[in-house]
């Protein structure tokens, strides 16, 4: 198979007709690679088990992790859920169209090849209008996970779609870089009180402003894969660079002389060596590939940046990776979800100094 390109332009007069017969192709039983708000999704019809199947063989993912089902209209949403409670009607008035996906009792036609053999389902409507349309010419449900091979950062750029899926998919539409960089926030209104399976743009504060208490679940900040995933991403090692990633926790100058001195170690026994740091560190960090996350002050400027350095180091054939942590709370939740699913949960804890 040879996987087409579509350049997805601003304002291109061509943009329609692209998206289309990226429609057509997904109604047809094909997959197409598409972008969001948040990351390049792989695209299939959510109602086609065949295409489920499809979509699972080219990304090499285990069949039992759940694909989110995309829509383009707010009554959709009856369409591939059999219950609608009010929660999730006010959590879609305040964040839909955007970054959060909504796990909910599964609709009969929704096929248990798309939601991992489960009788939940996760819903999404993403706010990107490439996507919508996308999803509108498609027949209104595209089952879309990431556009990576299985257990890689999400692509948050077409080349890297292009990287892992080429051959494997039909098309790949090109929209340029994403925009938050990290996928989505995936809250299970299931359970009570709400719990948020995946952190994402939409924290647990901004939820809880909205519903009262949401919990977390225990497993997105340390390592338990012993249990069925409820949701995408939350049972297998995902993001994961070719490189063997520590994560460094501490005081700040102790954690720069800690990442140097295993950065010089290494360098020694002939690896390639990269560091994530911020703009408050980078100047002190010494190794072959230093890379700037961004600012502490500007937490989402790591997100957009964290799957691309990965990339690049992978690019630059990096064996061995160093990362400064990042906070526990906010959307810095997020990315130390991300952070320690790409590090397998490899993270080491320096202590303050006592005198």
């Amino acid at each position: 198979m040879r996987t087409k390109i579509f350049q997805l332009k601003e304002n291109g007069e061509e943009n329609e007709e692209f998206l289309r017969q990226a429609g057509e192709c997904l109604k047809e039983g094909g997959l197409v690679a598409f972008p969001t708000e948040t990351v390049y999704g792989l695209g299939g019809d959510a109602l086609n088990p065949e295409s489920s199947r499809k979509i699972y063989a080219a990304k090499g993912r285990p069949s039992d992790n759940p694909l989110i089902v995309h829509i383009c209209r707010l009554e959709d949403l009856w369409q591939v859920a059999s219950e609608v409670p009010p929660e999730a009607e006010r959590i879609a008035e305040a964040f839909w169209p955007g970054p959060l996906t909504m796990i909910l009792p599964k609709a009969d036609r929704v096929p248990r090849e798309t939601t991992g053999g489960l009788d939940t389902v996760a819903v999404r409507f993403p706010s990107h209008p490439a996507a919508r349309r996308l999803i509108e010419y498609a027949g209104g449900f595209v089952a879309a996970p990431s556009a990576n091979a299985s257990g890689r950062p999400s692509p948050t750029e077409a080349r890297y779609v292009q990287e892992d899926m080429e051959g494997r998919i039909d098309m790949i539409l090109d929209g340029g870089p994403v925009g938050i960089g990290l996928e989505s926030t995936i809250v299970d209104l299931t359970v009570r009180p709400p719990q948020i399976l995946r952190p994402g743009f939409v924290t647990q504060d901004m939820l809880a402003q909205l519903l009262g208490q949401v919990d977390l679940d225990v497993t997105i900040l340390r390592d338990d894969s012993g249990q069925a995933p409820k949701a995408p991403g939350m049972k297998y090692r995902h993001y994961a660079p070719k490189g063997d990633l520590t994560i460094v926790s501490g005081p700040a100058q102790k954690v720069v002389d800690y990442i140097n001195e295993k950065a010089s170690f290494y360098a020694a026994r002939g690896e390639k060596v990269g560091i994530i740091g911020t703009e408050e560190s980078l100047g002190r960090y010494r190794a072959d590939s230093v890379k700037c996350a961004g600012s502490r002050t500007d937490e989402e400027s790591i997100g957009r940046r964290l799957y691309r350095i990965l990339r690049e180091f992978d690019d630059e054939d990096v064996t061995r990776i160093y990362s400064e942590a990042f906070s526990a709370g906010g959307y810095g939740q997020a990315i130390m979800n991300r952070l320690l699913k790409a590090a397998g949960h490899k993270i080491v804890y320096l202590e303050e100094s006592h005198t």
